[in-house]
């Protein structure tokens, strides 16, 4: 099987997940995710990132290597420094 694209990971998350922002850096072993969802709202870091881990199912275990993920709600993202909004 196939290492992943970055643009596959993007896709498997925003089929499982309502994202106002989704960005995926990767190269087809490690990736690093910004995701920022409404959904993380009152969710604690490790739960925000179960959620995500939840909208990959088992193509986490049996395609993606690593993932990496800044996990943010709207309110947090709008409050980031641009500096951040990579």
């Amino acid at each position: 099987m196939a290492d992943p694209t970055a643009a596959e990971v993007q896709h498997y998350i925003s089929q499982g997940l309502a994202c106002d922002t989704l960005q995926v850096e990767g190269d087809g072993r490690h990736f690093f995710a910004t995701i920022v969802s409404p959904e993380f709202e009152g969710l604690s870091r490790i739960k925000r990132h179960q959620r995500v881990y939840t909208a990959l199912g088992d193509r986490m275990r049996e395609q993606i290597h690593a993932l990496s993920m800044k996990t943010l709600t709207p309110a947090e993202w709008a409050a980031a420094p641009a500096t951040q909004q990579h």
